[in-house]
């Protein structure tokens, strides 16, 4: 496995568990607190143990000692309630007690084996005991402490004895063996216990472990999801501990980055549409200016070559001069139309045309319209039909259609259409010696759809998408036959985008429909 390979199944793994080792650290530091505290108590056990052990026998049989002496003091070591006491003290403490007067006389006795402890006074007061047998702690004038080896029993003794105020003597004993013992008992239990303690502690650290990790892990999980600029995950927990607060600033900072970063990239999408808008804006402009000069590149020159023409041959007949001149006017003329169109449809895409909408008859309009250009379609021997179909009334006039819109901008789609119409119409294969232009108007809901039909040629498919562009031409020689700019159906898109209504063509075997739409019922453009 490649390093990287190593690096991103490390991260995986990360992503996937995450707060695993926060939890093993604090189960390890568990365990490693505890088996620290049993190795502790073992070894204060061990240590210190037997010499408290043995302080508190030495303090014990000073107790002892010091309320014997006080009761002798007092007369009071005969008398029931001194012995109650002694028996007490003495059974709490397991100390066998002998006091025993100059003439040998016991005096007083607590002990199983009372010869015993009179055999140990005994040998104490007159050194008889052997060499390494016994070693003195401490000693006064009238006390001696001592640790003694019973070699028969094989069992170890704190005494402490002496003698009293009153001259009589005395013998504490108590057993120190057992401590031993006791410790290594102590020691067992610790071990037991700990390990017991070990194992819930495990799993008692676990599950804590679990809950204190578990916010932590969600807080780790919204800063990845941070990381990849998603703010649809919160902190849901509802600790009042410091990671609770955490995971609620997490929060506050979730929202604040999110609302910010929604307005920045609010802000670069419209840097980005005003950027958009203004190579669009630049291209037109370029492309405006390249069509412009291509398309008064010829009748300038036209211009300028019958012009030249004119003074060379100023002497020449008139019917020559006549048509030199035409041919300038022409050109002249074909030239300000065409800066007509451009400035009409520059008004009309850049928004500063108003459209005023009235009710008005489209059948009305189409008629008057005709009756002006009729005689254009009877110098090219073109039928025009309108209404075409049955929308004729009893007297066979056309059928009034009431619309809403704006009739002078119609007038101007509608004159484009008729122009267009006139200028391609031509007799289609296979059919009469006649050249047709229908013209009709069919109702939908809402709506009324006027279509311009003319026989000829169909549009080649490729060009269909482009008839809408500007200075865009079919038949580039055609067009300049009859004066056409490209300008007119470009003309007519901006007029329908204006005022939001459906145009488009259809392309038949015998020729070619443009229809538009316009509302029957009245509201907002």
């Amino acid at each position: 496995m490649r390093k990287g390979d190593k690096k991103n199944s490390r991260k995986s793994f990360e992503l996937n568990h995450p707060g695993h080792s926060l939890r093993a650290e604090i189960t390890v530091l568990f365990i490693l607190l505890m088996l620290g505290a049993i190795a502790l108590c073992i070894f204060l056990n061990q240590t210190f143990l037997g010499q408290y052990y043995v302080r508190n026998k030495e303090k014990a049989l000073q107790q002892t000692y010091e309320s014997i002496n006080a009761a002798i003091r007092e007369d009071s070591i005969g008398s029931d309630s001194f012995d109650a006491v002694l028996r007490k003290n003495a059974g709490r403490d397991n100390i066998g007690v002998l006091v025993v007067d100059p003439n040998s006389q016991v005096t007083k006795s607590y002990s199983v084996d009372q010869s015993a402890l009179a055999a140990h006074l005994y040998n104490n007061l007159f050194g008889s005991q052997e060499a390494g047998s016994y070693q003195i702690l401490r000693k006064t004038d009238d006390t001696i402490l001592m640790l003694v080896m019973d070699d028969v029993l094989q069992t170890r003794f704190m005494e402490l004895w002496g003698k009293l105020d009153n001259g009589y003597y005395f013998l504490l004993q108590t057993p120190v063996e057992s401590i031993r013992e006791s410790s290594r008992i102590a020691n067992r239990f610790f071990i037991y216990v700990g390990l017991m303690a070990i194992t819930l502690g495990v799993v008692a650290s676990f599950i804590m472990g679990s809950r204190v990790t578990k916010p932590i892990r969600q807080i780790t999980n919204i800063s990845e999801h941070m990381k990849r600029f998603d703010f649809s995950e919160k902190y849901t927990g509802r600790s009042t501990t410091e990671v609770g607060e955490l995971g609620r600033n997490i929060n506050e900072l979730s929202d604040t980055m999110e609302q910010f970063i929604s307005e920045l990239k609010s802000k670069n999408t419209e840097l980005q549409n005003e950027v958009k808008q203004k190579e669009e804006i630049d291209a037109m402009r370029k492309e405006f200016l390249s069509n412009v000069t291509h398309e008064l590149k010829t009748p300038i020159a036209l211009i300028q070559g019958y012009a030249e023409g004119l003074q060379d041959f100023v002497d020449s007949d008139q019917e020559t001069r006549d048509f030199y001149a035409g041919v300038i006017v022409d050109e002249a003329k074909k030239m300000n139309t065409m800066v007509q169109k451009l400035l009409s449809l520059n008004h009309l895409e850049f928004g500063t045309e108003t459209v005023n909408v009235e009710h008005f008859d489209i059948v009305d309009l189409i008629r008057r319209y005709l009756s002006q250009a009729g005689i254009l379609a009877d110098k090219k021997d073109v039928t025009v039909r309108f209404p075409a179909g049955d929308a004729i009334d009893e007297n066979g006039d056309p059928v009034p259609v009431m619309v809403w819109g704006d009739s002078f901008l119609m007038e101007e789609v509608f004159t484009n259409y008729f122009s267009n119409a006139l200028n391609h119409v031509e007799v289609p294969e296979n059919a009469a010696n006649e050249k047709v232009i229908d013209i009709s108007i069919t109702p939908k809901p809402g709506k009324v759809r006027v279509t311009v039909f003319n026989t000829g040629k169909p549009i080649p498919e490729e060009s269909l998408p482009h008839i809408w562009e500007k200075f865009y031409k079919v038949d580039k020689a055609r067009t300049r036959a009859y004066g056409g700019s490209g300008i007119g159906l470009s003309i007519v898109k901006a007029i329908m985008d204006l005022v939001h209504e459906a145009y488009g063509v259809i392309n038949y075997d015998n020729g070619v429909a443009f229809w538009f739409e316009m509302d029957t019922e009245n509201k907002p453009v």
